[in-house]
């Protein structure tokens, strides 16, 4: 996925996108954060926090709330893009530019600076087990290159990959998902590395 140095340079190779992220930049400029491009998209900070994110997809573009489930979501704008994998981490989805309404933006965004200035997050878990699936360690050892891309894997990309297999309900799915992911882990990509910088 290409990483974009600047917002300007992202939102120009938005493809269709380009106004409603032009617009929703304008009003996040607004407010007293600090616009940034960090993992290659616009992110914008206060007190060096991490508070919004913005985002455009195939099918929408989005407002990334880092500490979105702490916000009250009294207009119920707000989904977990990854139920039961994120925990902070919410977003707002608009498929055209009707969908931006600017008073609410700024309201979720004040609210949002305001649990930045009380201290209020909810924190990664770190130092988890990562629990290799029968399966997919044997596999592995059977795939040349996959032993060693899996170990150059962050740990989170690791445990992406482990849940993933250990979450198939069925051996047909779960060998399926196997022989899926193993030229990517062989590759040393993350199995939503593609995802990042959508």
């Amino acid at each position: 996925m290409k990483r974009y140095k600047t917002v300007d340079d992202y939102i120009s190779n938005a493809g269709d996108w380009q106004s409603e992220l032009e617009q929703l930049r304008g009003i996040l400029q607004s407010t007293p954060l600090v616009e940034e491009v960090k993992w290659g998209a616009p992110c914008y900070t206060h007190n060096g926090k991490n508070v919004v994110g913005l985002a455009a997809f195939k099918g929408w573009v989005c407002l990334w709330f880092h500490q979105g489930a702490l916000l009250k979501d009294s207009s119920k704008v707000l989904v977990n893009a990854q139920e039961g994998k994120t925990k902070a981490l919410r977003q707002w989805r608009m498929t055209s530019a009707r969908d931006i309404r600017p008073g609410i933006i700024k309201r979720y965004v004040k609210e949002a600076i305001g649990l930045v200035d009380a201290g209020k997050e909810i924190k990664a878990e770190r130092g988890k087990a990562i629990a290799m699936p029968d399966e997919l360690g044997k596999a592995m050892r059977r795939y040349k290159g996959a032993t060693a891309g899996f170990r150059s894997l962050t740990p989170g990309k690791q445990r992406e990959y482990t849940e993933y297999i250990a979450t198939a309900k069925r051996d047909d799915t779960k060998q399926k998902r196997i022989d899926k992911v193993l030229p990517m882990i062989a590759s040393g990509v993350g199995l939503n590395d593609k995802y990042r910088n959508c």
